[in-house]
Protein backbone atom coordinates (compact mmCIF):
# COMPACT_ATOMS: atom_id res chain seq x y z
CA UNK A 1 0.00 0.00 0.00
CA UNK A 2 1.48 3.41 -0.88
CA UNK A 3 1.33 5.41 2.54
CA UNK A 4 0.55 4.63 5.86
CA UNK A 5 -2.89 4.59 7.42
CA UNK A 6 -3.38 3.78 10.66
CA UNK A 7 -6.55 3.06 13.41
CA UNK A 8 -6.16 5.77 15.62
CA UNK A 9 -9.57 4.49 17.64
CA UNK A 10 -12.24 2.02 17.84
CA UNK A 11 -15.64 1.90 19.44
CA UNK A 12 -18.16 -0.43 19.69
CA UNK A 13 -21.90 -1.90 22.03
CA UNK A 14 -21.95 -5.31 21.81
CA UNK A 15 -23.13 -7.97 23.70
CA UNK A 16 -19.45 -7.88 25.24
CA UNK A 17 -20.30 -4.47 26.51
CA UNK A 18 -18.96 -0.89 25.33
CA UNK A 19 -15.52 0.50 25.20
CA UNK A 20 -12.04 -1.22 24.28
CA UNK A 21 -11.51 -2.12 28.00
CA UNK A 22 -14.81 -3.54 29.12
CA UNK A 23 -14.71 -5.35 25.38
CA UNK A 24 -11.23 -7.55 26.58
CA UNK A 25 -12.58 -8.63 29.38
CA UNK A 26 -15.38 -9.85 28.15
CA UNK A 27 -12.91 -11.35 25.57
CA UNK A 28 -10.80 -12.55 28.44
CA UNK A 29 -13.28 -15.32 29.81
CA UNK A 30 -14.81 -18.50 27.85
CA UNK A 31 -18.61 -17.55 28.47
CA UNK A 32 -20.73 -16.75 25.28
CA UNK A 33 -22.90 -13.47 25.79
CA UNK A 34 -25.61 -15.63 23.99
CA UNK A 35 -29.70 -15.41 25.65
CA UNK A 36 -32.37 -16.97 24.78
CA UNK A 37 -35.30 -14.77 23.49
CA UNK A 38 -35.66 -11.11 24.02
CA UNK A 39 -39.46 -10.83 23.68
CA UNK A 40 -41.03 -9.22 21.16
CA UNK A 41 -42.05 -12.14 19.37
CA UNK A 42 -38.08 -13.36 19.51
CA UNK A 43 -37.72 -17.17 21.35
CA UNK A 44 -34.20 -18.12 19.81
CA UNK A 45 -30.54 -17.68 21.11
CA UNK A 46 -29.59 -13.73 20.66
CA UNK A 47 -26.87 -12.10 21.78
CA UNK A 48 -28.19 -8.62 22.84
CA UNK A 49 -27.00 -5.64 24.41
CA UNK A 50 -26.68 -5.58 28.13
CA UNK A 51 -29.44 -3.51 30.46
CA UNK A 52 -26.85 -1.05 30.76
CA UNK A 53 -25.71 -0.44 27.27
CA UNK A 54 -29.66 -0.18 26.63
CA UNK A 55 -30.19 2.58 29.34
CA UNK A 56 -26.96 4.68 27.65
CA UNK A 57 -28.98 4.68 24.70
CA UNK A 58 -32.47 5.89 26.01
CA UNK A 59 -30.10 8.64 27.91
CA UNK A 60 -28.90 9.27 24.38
CA UNK A 61 -32.26 9.50 23.06
CA UNK A 62 -33.49 11.93 25.61
CA UNK A 63 -31.38 14.04 24.87
CA UNK A 64 -32.71 14.82 21.56
CA UNK A 65 -36.40 14.09 20.62
CA UNK A 66 -35.61 13.93 16.31
CA UNK A 67 -33.78 10.53 17.50
CA UNK A 68 -36.86 9.18 18.79
CA UNK A 69 -38.06 8.36 15.21
CA UNK A 70 -34.86 6.32 14.37
CA UNK A 71 -34.32 2.83 14.19
CA UNK A 72 -31.99 0.87 16.63
CA UNK A 73 -29.56 0.22 13.90
CA UNK A 74 -28.84 4.09 13.33
CA UNK A 75 -28.94 4.53 17.26
CA UNK A 76 -26.32 1.91 17.42
CA UNK A 77 -24.06 3.44 14.95
CA UNK A 78 -24.44 6.59 16.19
CA UNK A 79 -23.62 5.93 19.98
CA UNK A 80 -20.44 3.66 18.99
CA UNK A 81 -19.80 6.98 16.44
CA UNK A 82 -19.65 9.36 19.33
CA UNK A 83 -17.23 7.24 21.55
CA UNK A 84 -14.70 6.38 18.66
CA UNK A 85 -14.19 9.87 17.45
CA UNK A 86 -13.62 11.24 21.15
CA UNK A 87 -11.34 8.27 21.76
CA UNK A 88 -9.48 10.17 18.58
CA UNK A 89 -9.94 13.13 19.39
CA UNK A 90 -11.55 14.46 16.48
CA UNK A 91 -13.02 17.82 15.67
CA UNK A 92 -15.96 18.60 13.17
CA UNK A 93 -14.05 20.97 11.40
CA UNK A 94 -11.16 18.25 10.86
CA UNK A 95 -13.93 17.38 7.81
CA UNK A 96 -13.79 13.47 8.07
CA UNK A 97 -15.62 11.50 6.05
CA UNK A 98 -18.19 8.63 7.01
CA UNK A 99 -18.78 5.24 6.03
CA UNK A 100 -21.17 3.22 8.65
CA UNK A 101 -23.08 0.62 6.39
CA UNK A 102 -25.36 -2.02 7.69
CA UNK A 103 -26.48 -6.11 6.01
CA UNK A 104 -30.59 -5.68 6.78
CA UNK A 105 -30.42 -1.57 8.03
CA UNK A 106 -33.58 -0.63 9.68
CA UNK A 107 -35.18 -4.52 10.59
CA UNK A 108 -37.75 -2.73 13.65
CA UNK A 109 -38.65 0.18 11.77
CA UNK A 110 -39.66 -1.62 8.59
CA UNK A 111 -41.33 -4.41 10.00
CA UNK A 112 -43.49 -2.03 12.34
CA UNK A 113 -44.47 0.20 9.41
CA UNK A 114 -45.10 -2.82 7.00
CA UNK A 115 -47.51 -4.32 9.73
CA UNK A 116 -49.47 -0.65 9.99
CA UNK A 117 -49.21 -1.19 5.75
CA UNK A 118 -50.96 -4.56 5.51
CA UNK A 119 -53.37 -3.27 8.59
CA UNK A 120 -54.13 0.30 7.67
CA UNK A 121 -53.33 0.63 3.66
CA UNK A 122 -51.50 3.03 4.90
CA UNK A 123 -47.85 4.31 6.05
CA UNK A 124 -46.18 7.05 8.40
CA UNK A 125 -44.62 9.84 6.69
CA UNK A 126 -40.92 9.15 7.76
CA UNK A 127 -41.26 5.32 6.67
CA UNK A 128 -39.14 6.33 3.84
CA UNK A 129 -36.50 8.56 5.12
CA UNK A 130 -36.26 6.18 7.96
CA UNK A 131 -35.62 2.58 6.80
CA UNK A 132 -33.04 3.77 3.82
CA UNK A 133 -30.01 2.47 4.20
CA UNK A 134 -28.65 6.17 3.79
CA UNK A 135 -30.09 7.34 6.51
CA UNK A 136 -27.56 5.40 8.63
CA UNK A 137 -24.32 7.58 7.56
CA UNK A 138 -26.30 10.97 7.41
CA UNK A 139 -27.40 10.76 10.67
CA UNK A 140 -24.33 10.13 12.12
CA UNK A 141 -22.64 13.21 10.60
CA UNK A 142 -25.40 14.79 11.70
CA UNK A 143 -24.79 14.38 14.69
CA UNK A 144 -21.00 14.57 15.16
CA UNK A 145 -21.31 18.00 12.96
CA UNK A 146 -18.89 17.16 10.28
CA UNK A 147 -18.92 18.25 6.80
CA UNK A 148 -16.95 15.40 4.95
CA UNK A 149 -18.66 12.77 2.67
CA UNK A 150 -21.04 10.15 4.30
CA UNK A 151 -21.90 7.48 2.53
CA UNK A 152 -24.25 4.24 3.36
CA UNK A 153 -24.28 0.92 1.73
CA UNK A 154 -24.87 -2.95 1.85
CA UNK A 155 -22.44 -5.49 1.11
CA UNK A 156 -24.47 -7.69 3.29
CA UNK A 157 -21.76 -9.40 6.16
CA UNK A 158 -18.60 -8.10 4.50
CA UNK A 159 -20.44 -4.29 5.14
CA UNK A 160 -17.81 -2.59 7.52
CA UNK A 161 -14.57 -4.10 6.31
CA UNK A 162 -15.57 -2.88 2.36
CA UNK A 163 -16.26 0.52 4.58
CA UNK A 164 -12.41 0.50 5.65
CA UNK A 165 -11.79 -0.07 1.93
CA UNK A 166 -13.45 3.15 0.86
CA UNK A 167 -12.15 5.13 3.84
CA UNK A 168 -8.98 3.73 2.69
CA UNK A 169 -9.18 4.65 -0.57
CA UNK A 170 -10.38 8.02 0.12
CA UNK A 171 -7.49 8.84 1.75
CA UNK A 172 -5.40 7.08 -0.57
CA UNK A 173 -6.60 9.52 -3.24
CA UNK A 174 -5.96 12.48 -0.91
CA UNK A 175 -9.36 13.35 -0.83
CA UNK A 176 -9.51 13.55 2.88
CA UNK A 177 -7.35 12.71 5.72
CA UNK A 178 -9.60 10.83 8.04
CA UNK A 179 -12.31 8.33 7.66
CA UNK A 180 -14.52 7.07 10.21
CA UNK A 181 -15.71 3.09 9.13
CA UNK A 182 -17.87 0.40 10.55
CA UNK A 183 -21.09 -1.24 10.40
CA UNK A 184 -24.14 -1.50 12.74
CA UNK A 185 -26.76 -3.77 12.89
CA UNK A 186 -30.23 -4.45 14.80
CA UNK A 187 -31.40 -7.78 13.29
CA UNK A 188 -32.84 -9.43 16.46
CA UNK A 189 -36.92 -9.35 14.86
CA UNK A 190 -39.03 -12.15 14.29
CA UNK A 191 -39.28 -12.15 10.30
CA UNK A 192 -35.48 -11.44 10.17
CA UNK A 193 -34.26 -14.11 12.41
CA UNK A 194 -37.24 -16.57 10.41
CA UNK A 195 -35.30 -15.69 7.31
CA UNK A 196 -32.09 -17.50 8.73
CA UNK A 197 -33.91 -20.30 9.82
CA UNK A 198 -35.60 -20.56 6.28
CA UNK A 199 -32.14 -21.08 5.25
CA UNK A 200 -31.55 -23.85 7.86
CA UNK A 201 -28.66 -22.23 9.72
CA UNK A 202 -29.79 -21.12 12.45
CA UNK A 203 -28.69 -22.69 15.88
CA UNK A 204 -31.46 -24.81 18.07
CA UNK A 205 -28.78 -26.24 20.14
CA UNK A 206 -28.99 -27.08 24.03
CA UNK A 207 -25.42 -28.01 24.24
CA UNK A 208 -23.25 -25.58 26.60
CA UNK A 209 -22.06 -23.60 23.73
CA UNK A 210 -25.05 -22.78 21.09
CA UNK A 211 -23.09 -21.21 18.35
CA UNK A 212 -19.70 -23.64 18.10
CA UNK A 213 -18.67 -21.11 14.89
CA UNK A 214 -14.98 -22.61 13.52
CA UNK A 215 -15.65 -26.29 14.68
CA UNK A 216 -15.97 -28.30 11.61
CA UNK A 217 -16.67 -31.40 13.39
CA UNK A 218 -19.96 -29.78 14.44
CA UNK A 219 -22.76 -31.93 12.82
CA UNK A 220 -25.61 -28.81 12.17
CA UNK A 221 -25.89 -25.51 11.26
CA UNK A 222 -25.52 -23.20 14.51
CA UNK A 223 -25.64 -19.66 13.89
CA UNK A 224 -26.68 -17.08 16.16
CA UNK A 225 -27.34 -13.38 15.51
CA UNK A 226 -26.18 -10.39 17.65
CA UNK A 227 -27.18 -6.77 18.10
CA UNK A 228 -24.63 -4.02 17.87
CA UNK A 229 -21.96 -1.60 15.96
CA UNK A 230 -18.77 -1.21 15.97
CA UNK A 231 -16.35 1.89 14.09
CA UNK A 232 -12.99 2.81 13.29
CA UNK A 233 -11.04 6.02 13.01
CA UNK A 234 -8.76 6.07 10.29
CA UNK A 235 -5.99 8.76 9.94
CA UNK A 236 -3.18 8.91 7.32
CA UNK A 237 0.46 8.72 9.01
CA UNK A 238 1.32 7.34 12.36
CA UNK A 239 1.01 9.51 15.66
CA UNK A 240 1.09 8.51 19.41
CA UNK A 241 -2.86 7.11 19.33
CA UNK A 242 -2.46 4.68 16.53
CA UNK A 243 -3.64 1.35 17.48
CA UNK A 244 -3.03 -0.71 14.80
CA UNK A 245 -1.40 0.08 11.16
CA UNK A 246 -3.41 -1.10 8.10
CA UNK A 247 -0.80 -3.00 6.13
CA UNK A 248 -2.46 -4.74 3.40
CA UNK A 249 -6.00 -4.93 2.37
CA UNK A 250 -7.49 -7.60 -0.02
CA UNK A 251 -11.14 -8.48 -1.61
CA UNK A 252 -12.69 -10.69 -3.97
CA UNK A 253 -16.06 -12.00 -5.57
CA UNK A 254 -16.71 -15.66 -6.52
CA UNK A 255 -18.94 -16.21 -9.91
CA UNK A 256 -22.53 -16.23 -8.51
CA UNK A 257 -24.18 -20.37 -8.70
CA UNK A 258 -26.51 -19.52 -6.13
CA UNK A 259 -27.96 -17.00 -4.04
CA UNK A 260 -25.66 -18.03 -1.06
CA UNK A 261 -22.85 -19.19 -3.26
CA UNK A 262 -19.51 -19.97 -1.59
CA UNK A 263 -17.07 -22.69 -3.21
CA UNK A 264 -15.48 -25.31 -0.77
CA UNK A 265 -12.76 -24.09 -0.55
CA UNK A 266 -13.63 -20.14 -0.23
CA UNK A 267 -12.01 -19.20 -3.51
CA UNK A 268 -12.78 -15.69 -2.78
CA UNK A 269 -11.40 -15.56 0.65
CA UNK A 270 -8.08 -17.33 -0.94
CA UNK A 271 -7.48 -14.27 -3.49
CA UNK A 272 -8.43 -11.96 -0.69
CA UNK A 273 -6.20 -12.92 2.06
CA UNK A 274 -3.16 -13.27 -0.92
CA UNK A 275 -3.96 -9.93 -1.52
CA UNK A 276 -3.49 -8.45 1.96
CA UNK A 277 -0.88 -10.17 2.80
CA UNK A 278 1.25 -8.93 -0.39
CA UNK A 279 5.01 -9.01 -0.29
CA UNK A 280 4.83 -10.64 3.79
CA UNK A 281 6.04 -13.47 4.03
CA UNK A 282 3.30 -16.00 5.09
CA UNK A 283 4.97 -17.32 8.64
CA UNK A 284 5.01 -13.58 9.50
CA UNK A 285 1.92 -13.78 9.92
CA UNK A 286 0.86 -14.39 14.01
CA UNK A 287 -2.96 -15.10 13.71
CA UNK A 288 -5.94 -15.23 11.67
CA UNK A 289 -9.19 -13.90 13.09
CA UNK A 290 -12.09 -15.97 11.05
CA UNK A 291 -15.42 -15.16 9.73
CA UNK A 292 -16.49 -18.27 10.31
CA UNK A 293 -20.18 -17.69 10.90
CA UNK A 294 -21.01 -20.96 12.82
CA UNK A 295 -22.84 -22.43 9.41
CA UNK A 296 -21.04 -26.23 8.09
CA UNK A 297 -20.37 -24.69 5.05
CA UNK A 298 -19.15 -21.07 5.98
CA UNK A 299 -16.71 -22.55 8.93
CA UNK A 300 -15.33 -25.39 6.58
CA UNK A 301 -15.13 -23.14 3.54
CA UNK A 302 -13.12 -20.72 4.96
CA UNK A 303 -10.69 -23.64 7.24
CA UNK A 304 -10.37 -24.98 3.88
CA UNK A 305 -8.91 -21.75 1.86
CA UNK A 306 -6.72 -20.94 4.71
CA UNK A 307 -5.21 -25.07 4.25
CA UNK A 308 -5.15 -24.29 1.16
CA UNK A 309 -2.89 -21.00 1.09
CA UNK A 310 -0.96 -21.66 4.26
CA UNK A 311 -0.57 -25.46 3.98
CA UNK A 312 0.73 -26.97 7.27
CA UNK A 313 2.11 -23.79 8.57
CA UNK A 314 -0.95 -21.89 9.25
CA UNK A 315 -1.36 -19.08 11.92
CA UNK A 316 -3.43 -19.48 15.62
CA UNK A 317 -6.78 -18.76 14.46
CA UNK A 318 -9.72 -17.51 16.02
CA UNK A 319 -13.14 -16.21 15.84
CA UNK A 320 -16.04 -13.98 18.01
CA UNK A 321 -19.15 -15.30 16.60
CA UNK A 322 -19.56 -18.08 19.33
CA UNK A 323 -19.63 -15.33 21.82
CA UNK A 324 -21.08 -12.52 20.13
CA UNK A 325 -23.26 -13.78 17.72
CA UNK A 326 -23.27 -13.10 14.14
CA UNK A 327 -23.52 -9.07 13.77
CA UNK A 328 -24.17 -9.26 10.16
CA UNK A 329 -22.79 -5.64 8.69
CA UNK A 330 -21.12 -5.13 11.92
CA UNK A 331 -19.21 -8.13 12.16
CA UNK A 332 -16.03 -7.61 10.55
CA UNK A 333 -15.20 -4.37 12.23
CA UNK A 334 -16.32 -6.31 15.51
CA UNK A 335 -13.16 -8.58 14.29
CA UNK A 336 -11.10 -5.67 13.64
CA UNK A 337 -11.21 -4.41 17.19
CA UNK A 338 -10.87 -7.97 19.10
CA UNK A 339 -7.17 -8.50 16.52
CA UNK A 340 -6.20 -4.59 17.59
CA UNK A 341 -6.61 -5.60 21.31
CA UNK A 342 -4.69 -8.72 20.64
CA UNK A 343 -1.99 -6.41 19.07
CA UNK A 344 -2.67 -3.71 22.52
CA UNK A 345 -1.98 -6.52 24.69
CA UNK A 346 0.09 -9.45 23.44
CA UNK A 347 -2.79 -12.14 24.35
CA UNK A 348 -3.97 -14.29 22.15
CA UNK A 349 -7.83 -15.01 22.76
CA UNK A 350 -8.97 -18.07 21.60
CA UNK A 351 -11.93 -20.08 21.32
CA UNK A 352 -12.83 -22.58 24.17
CA UNK A 353 -13.73 -25.47 21.73
CA UNK A 354 -11.11 -25.43 19.04
CA UNK A 355 -7.37 -26.41 20.06
CA UNK A 356 -4.73 -24.44 18.11
CA UNK A 357 -1.71 -26.25 17.31
CA UNK A 358 0.66 -22.83 18.29
CA UNK A 359 -0.29 -20.27 20.02
CA UNK A 360 2.29 -16.77 19.36
CA UNK A 361 4.07 -15.51 21.76
CA UNK A 362 4.29 -12.20 20.17
CA UNK A 363 1.55 -11.01 18.16
CA UNK A 364 2.48 -8.73 15.61
CA UNK A 365 0.30 -9.14 12.39
CA UNK A 366 -3.26 -10.27 12.38
CA UNK A 367 -5.40 -10.50 9.17
CA UNK A 368 -9.36 -10.29 9.90
CA UNK A 369 -11.36 -12.29 7.12
CA UNK A 370 -15.27 -11.27 6.45
CA UNK A 371 -17.09 -12.47 3.88
CA UNK A 372 -21.23 -11.84 2.58
CA UNK A 373 -23.69 -13.58 0.51
CA UNK A 374 -22.57 -14.18 -2.57
CA UNK A 375 -18.94 -14.55 -1.91
CA UNK A 376 -17.73 -10.79 -1.38
CA UNK A 377 -14.48 -11.59 0.50
CA UNK A 378 -12.38 -8.79 2.06
CA UNK A 379 -9.21 -9.36 4.34
CA UNK A 380 -7.44 -6.61 6.10
CA UNK A 381 -3.84 -7.14 7.31
CA UNK A 382 -3.13 -5.21 10.46
CA UNK A 383 0.14 -4.71 12.44
CA UNK A 384 1.25 -3.12 15.53
CA UNK A 385 2.51 0.01 15.18
CA UNK A 386 6.01 1.29 16.43
CA UNK A 387 6.51 2.34 19.99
Amino acid sequence: MNGTIGITAIASVSSLGEGPDETWQSYLNNRHHLSKGTGGGVTEWVAMLPGKSKNHIRQFLAANPKYKALDDSVLYGMYAARRAVSMAGWKPSDGFGINIGSSRGATTLFEKYHKEFLQTNQTATLSSPTTTLGNISSWIAHDLGTKGPDISHSITCSTALHALLNGVAWIRSELTDKFLVGGTEAPLTPFTIAQMKALKIYSNSSRDYPCRAMDIHKKSNDMVLGEGASVACLERGISEKTLAIIEGIGYATEPLEHNVSLSTDAQCFQRSMEMALGRINKDELDVIVMHAPGTLKGDSSEFNAIGKLFGENRPALTGNKWKTGHMFGASGMMSVELAILMLRHQQFIGVPFISNEEVPNTINRVLVNAVGFGGNAVSVLLKTPPR
